[in-house]
């Protein structure tokens, strides 16, 4: 009875360390943009992918992840600072004039879904909603449970890889049925989300850049001491 008190307060602990970070609901409004042009069906399937990529990116980390930082001499604060960047282009590019009118122009095309299908895992599913903070919980989450026995780190690891579960299923409904909500907001209403979104992701990347940057030149300045 301990072992599932303890199983499910992990479970529940990591749901709430990711939830913020991922943001579903919020960040679902912010990448609605990228997938407007896609009929019904195209979203839905489109929002599958992102969220199973989010949870391949979420596990590949909590199992192997610091390996492989450490195999390739990367810090978390580097990959916030490129992940900042990329994202700001990205908001950039959807707050310039000519792409939104092109857009708003454009319907649905096979073409069009092949573009889609470029971005779903980059920039969307990485940095935009499993990004470097992301990553971080996770590598936290795992290296504290690396310290208890073998069978209670396997349980622990079981219970974060529940809530990943849990959070990228939370990813497929927000991403899939945001339509759903703007259409309430009418025609004026879902352009003027739109262009907040847009807004919204640009700071989001400068948020991201800056984090990075300080944290990079916070561990320079402790190293020169």
């Amino acid at each position: 009875m301990e072992t599932v008190s303890s199983f499910l307060d992990l479970a529940f602990l990591g749901f709430v360390a990711l939830f913020p970070l991922v943001n579903p609901i919020g960040t679902a409004l912010v990448l609605d943009p990228f997938l407007h042009q896609l009929k019904r069906a195209e979203r839905k399937i489109a929002a599958a992918k992102i969220a199973v990529y989010c949870f391949l990116i979420c596990t590949v980390t909590l199992l192997v992840g610091s390996w492989l930082f450490k195999l390739f001499g990367i810090s978390l604060p580097v990959v916030r600072i490129a992940g900042g960047i990329l994202i700001c282009r990205a908001g950039w590019q959807l707050l310039s004039p000519d792409d939104v009118s092109q857009s708003s122009a454009e319907t649905s095309s096979p073409g069009q879904h092949r573009d889609v299908e470029d971005i779903l895992f980059y920039p969307m599913a990485f940095p935009m909603t499993t990004g470097a903070g992301t990553i971080s919980v996770l590598l936290t989450l795992s290296a504290h449970t690396s310290e208890a026995d073998l069978w209670s780190h396997l349980l622990n690891l079981s219970a974060i890889f529940l809530a990943v579960v849990v959070m990228s299923l939370l990813i497929y409904f927000c991403y899939a049925f945001t339509p759903t909500i703007l259409g309430k907001l009418g025609a004026r209403g879902e352009q003027i989300v739109n262009r907040l979104s847009a807004f919204l992701v640009f700071c989001v990347g400068l948020q991201i850049a800056a984090t990075g940057l300080q944290h990079l030149f916070k561990g320079i300045s402790i190293n020169g001491e």
